[in-house]
């Protein structure tokens, strides 16, 4: 149980609903200009998983690191990734945080501790143990944190790094968004125990479920986690419980979605169920959300009008960033 100062005050909780309203709408303009024509792109929806990554990017600093997946959008941008870099990168654009080489499989912002971002399922556990290693050699209080999927959770090496990790206590939270479908297969259909969580026992590790569209529950499980991590007692699983709106990626018909099951969990948006508490407890008026709002829609109008601007890579720029030292032919 966390103790009182690791509880959500309303302060963390309007904070919470900013980051958590600039993610929903991001993703919503990232599928409008899809269908737009203006840009290209593959792209992973991650809308219904906003709360957990706002969270992670309240209670994080700076210095802290996260590695996460293709899938991953919402947590860069809730640990501080630039908008006007973000959309420049996905628009394949010289101005992108890897001057448009890495496009939406491999965006990484080191300023803000975003170090990876992997296309391949369950990498993210090994890297993230090695960034965990590095502050824990250098005497820093940095924590690393490692996020993928159900679907993920059962790949051979995030086990290996979930055994390493406890082995060697290292700061690595482990942070299992359970959205319940694995690409287009059900969660029961792929993993036995129904409780991903409960694998925490096998290496002595802390385990948690929690509800990650829960802001208090999320803010409470996450902080223990942290604050466990920087006092050097180790790593922590923790399995968060949440559901995407849509298909694996954008154009997924999402028919293996039982409908029922997706009209409920869209009737319990998590983001404006919690706009809809905050003026409720009087934390915040509907002028005062809406102008946060509004100011959210201008900033992602500038991003991808700079995007959009910016210059497109020349072909020989594919030889420069490939190798620390150029090599010749």
């Amino acid at each position: 149980m966390a103790d009182k100062q690791l509880v959500a005050d309303s302060v963390v909780l309007l904070e919470i609903y900013k980051r958590a309203a600039l993610l929903k709408a991001n993703d919503e303009r990232a599928r409008k200009v899809i269908l737009s024509g203006q840009i290209a792109m593959v792209y992973y929806s991650y809308r219904g998983q906003e709360i957990i990554p706002s969270v992670m990017g309240e209670v994080l600093r700076d210095d802290d690191t996260i590695c996460t997946i293709y899938r991953g959008i919402h947590d860069m941008l809730g640990k501080g990734f630039p908008l006007r870099e973000l959309w420049a990168e996905l628009a394949g654009r010289t101005t992108g945080s890897c001057k448009g080489k890495g496009g939406p499989m491999h965006l990484t912002y080191p300023a803000k501790g975003v170090m990876v971002t992997t296309g391949i399922v369950g990498s993210s556990a090994p890297i993230a143990n090695g960034l965990a290693w590095a502050a824990q050699l250098d005497g820093s209080d940095r924590v690393s944190i490692c996020t993928f999927g159900d679907g993920a959770s059962n790949i051979g090496a995030v086990h290996e790094a979930m055994n390493l990790a406890a082995v060697w206590k290292l700061p690595t939270i482990f942070v299992c968004q359970n959205n319940l479908f694995a690409e287009h297969t059900k969660f029961e259909k792929m993993t036995g125990g129904q409780n991903i969580a409960a694998r925490a026992d096998g290496y002595g590790i802390p385990g948690v479920r929690v509800d990650g569209n829960d802001p208090e529950a999320m803010y409470s499980a996450f902080a223990e986690a942290v604050a466990r991590a920087r006092a050097g007692e180790g790593p922590t699983l923790l399995e968060c419980m949440t559901f995407r709106f849509f298909g694996h990626n954008f154009g997924d018909d999402d028919s293996y979605i039982p409908k029922e099951q997706k009209a409920a969990a869209m009737e319990a948006d998590p983001v404006p169920r919690l706009r809809a508490r905050l003026i409720a407890d009087g934390v915040a008026t509907e002028a005062e959300l809406a102008a946060v709002e509004a100011e959210i829609e201008a900033r992602i109008d500038d991003a991808v009008e700079h995007a959009l601007a910016s210059p497109w890579p020349e072909p020989d720029d594919l030889r420069f960033d490939v190798f620390a030292k150029e090599i010749a032919a």
